[in-house]
């Protein structure tokens, strides 16, 4: 759309489940025209995932592929017949991006890998993500959300002191891995607007998440300590810099949170005061940030004590106004339903879709003050726009169009 930063640049998305839809999703928000690859013999998982809208799941009314795949379009394409992959080729030739997230090696055992496709266009910009990457001892290795921050070493740091590693859950990879393609494919962009080169871009799932270990990994190298030592994982608590009281704490009403992080004796005296001054909050043993860190447990009882008599929002808004670091632990319908801070900056907003009617959809962010992105439409039926994108990109007729998917190239 014009206005919009990515306006005017074409990504053929070859991505499906959750990693490379990511990274596609925020080009889309600011304005590339996405077009997203389909053949409903081989549909994308997420189709099918839930949440859904209805009594049984189709291939147009899962709020999960809607939620990754907004802003962009979708076309029906068998890339398995040899009219199929002619005409993925032709659009490769006449765009700026090309992006998967399948196993290393698929795109070469189509005969498409990056060589193959300079050959068609030398300015594509070839983004792969990939659990290890394209090169290196376990390249064929395959990975999932789980496993690839298992391997990158974030299961392990993460939990509770003194028990089995809990995992993030869902799939946390998935997205850091899509985030980080979505910044390489905009570094690369502007790398060929300054010198006109395209260029590979080897996205490992596994290296995104070892990154974030930066604190685990140098205590290892350099002090010779496992992550996994007494006292660690921390939990709630602040290990790094190390003060209390720290942690999350009931409140009033059912499974009802909030996180309260003081840093500061001067904090902590905001706190205490807030709290009215309890006698308990001159205990010695509370005395200094020392103090309060070697008697957590007693110091959490005592907090949670108190918060668990009170509405968690009142409270935030109380130690806020005190000037302690408090936040409820919103669930999602506080966040959809209640935040008068989303509301505020209108962060909710409707599009409609042809099979699932309004749906409601987050913000875009970040948010530029002159080109911010926008959002545009709903995920696409699958093969929505199938003749417009072959009209448009390749300039084909109604009547080639019509030979093709009668050759079965849409099928």
């Amino acid at each position: 759309m014009p206005g919009l930063p990515l306006s005017g640049i074409r990504v053929i998305d070859l991505t499906w489940i959750i990693a490379g839809p990511t990274a596609t999703r925020y080009l889309a928000d600011f304005g590339a025209d996405v077009i997203k690859v389909e053949h409903e013999q081989a549909v994308d998982p997420i189709r099918l995932g839930r949440p859904i809208v209805g009594d049984s799941p189709t291939l147009n009314n899962s709020g999960f592929f809607n939620y990754v795949n907004r802003n962009k379009r979708s076309i029906l394409l068998n890339v398995r017949h040899p009219f199929g992959m002619d005409l993925l080729k032709r659009l490769i030739a006449v765009s700026d991006v090309v992006i998967e997230n399948f196993s290393a090696g698929t795109l070469a055992s189509w005969e498409l890998d990056y060589p193959e496709m300079r050959e068609l266009n030398e300015r594509i910009i070839y983004c792969s993500i990939s659990g290890f990457g394209h090169t290196g001892r376990d390249r064929d290795h395959t990975t999932w959300g789980p496993t690839a921050q298992a391997l990158g070493g974030l299961t392990l740091t993460s939990g509770l002191p003194g028990i089995t590693p809990a995992g993030w859950g869902y799939s946390f990879m998935d997205h850091t891995a899509g985030y980080s393609a979505a910044i390489a494919i905009l570094m690369a962009l502007h790398h060929r607007h300054r010198t006109g080169e395209g260029q590979h871009i080897d996205m490992s799932q596994v290296e995104a998440a070892t990154v974030l270990n930066g604190p685990a990994v140098l205590d290892r190298t350099v002090n010779g300590r496992s992550w996994r030592r007494e006292g660690l994982p921390p939990g709630n608590r602040a290990w790094e810099p190390a003060v209390a009281p720290h942690n999350t704490y009931p409140c009033a009403g059912e499974d009802r949170w909030i996180a309260v992080a003081v840093t500061s004796d001067a904090e902590w005296e905001a706190l205490v005061r807030a709290m009215g001054e309890p006698d308990w909050s001159r205990d010695a043993r509370f005395g200094s940030n020392a103090d309060r860190l070697a008697n957590q447990d007693a110091l959490d009882e005592h907090i949670a004590a108190w918060t668990a008599e009170r509405d968690d929002y009142d409270l935030m808004a109380l130690l806020q106004a005190a000037g302690v670091r408090a936040a409820v632990c919103q669930k999602p319908g506080d966040r959809v339903e209640s935040d008068p801070q989303f509301a505020a900056r209108n962060w909710w907003q409707s599009l409609p879709h042809p099979d699932m009617g309004d749906t409601l959809h987050d913000g875009v962010a970040p948010r530029l003050s002159s080109t911010p992105g926008l959002l545009q439409r709903a995920a696409p039926r699958i093969g929505e726009h199938t003749r417009e994108i072959l009209s448009e990109a390749l300039d084909l007729s109604e009547a080639e169009i019509d030979e093709f998917a009668e050759a079965g190239v849409f099928m």
